[in-house]
Formats: structure tokens, sequence, C-alpha cells
């Protein structure tokens, strides 16, 4: 019922910035937290990000300072701003958001298929 399209990854060179988007559709009652996880080859997936519909956030030790997560109500999406960039933060990045698709109903988990974002050194 909701779907998320992520867009933005991609390659970077170590020190360069890269943005990611996430753009909710479908049958949205309301959107609640958004977020970005992160998962690198052979690692779990961890959090990088959120964002509260109060817009709170809170952001991963690792990419404090560097990373900017914020987000446009109105166009229900989820922005990722990444800047100096680390071979480190080579992972594929997965949007995530809690939506209510109608008013009885309850809130759920969506994620999206994920982006691959590439740093070299």
């Amino acid at each position: 019922q909701v779907q998320l399209v992520e867009s933005g990854g991609g390659l970077a060179q170590a020190g360069g910035s890269l943005r990611l988007s996430c753009a909710a559709s479908g049958r949205i009652f309301s959107i609640n937290d958004m977020g970005w996880y992160r998962q690198a080859p052979g690692s779990q997936r961890e959090l990088v990000a959120r964002i509260t519909s109060g817009g709170s956030t809170n952001y991963a030790d690792s990419v404090k300072g560097r990373f900017t997560i914020s987000r446009d109500n109105a166009k229900a999406t989820v922005y990722l701003g990444m800047n100096s960039l680390k071979p480190e933060d080579t992972a594929v990045y997965y949007c995530n958001v809690v939506a209510q698709a109608a008013f009885f109903t309850n809130p759920l988990e969506v994620w999206g298929q994920g982006t691959l974002v590439t740093v070299s050194s």
C-alpha cells in the first residue's frame, strides 16, 4: 500500500558528497518516523539516521557531523545528505518509513529497495 522509491546512490571519491532521496507514495494517511539504514557486505544492517514527524533527528556516531537527514512532508520524501564520504561508508542504503495507510490502521514499517553507495579511496 505504501511504496518507497530511492534515488541518488552511486560512486563517489573519498571526501566527496552524495545526496539520497526516498519518496513515499501510495495509500498514505500519515508518516511518522523516516530514516536511513545501511548494510555493508558481510555486515548487519545498521541505523544511519532517523527523523521524527516533528523534525527531531538522531545519527549513528560514525556519521555525525558529516551526514544530514531531512524531510519534506508535503512531498512525503526523506533526504540524506552525505559529505566528507569515507570508503567505510560504502554500503547499500535503505530507506525506512513508518506510515499509516488510513486513520483506522496501525502504523507499518516499510523498506525501500536499497541504493548502492560506493566510496573509492
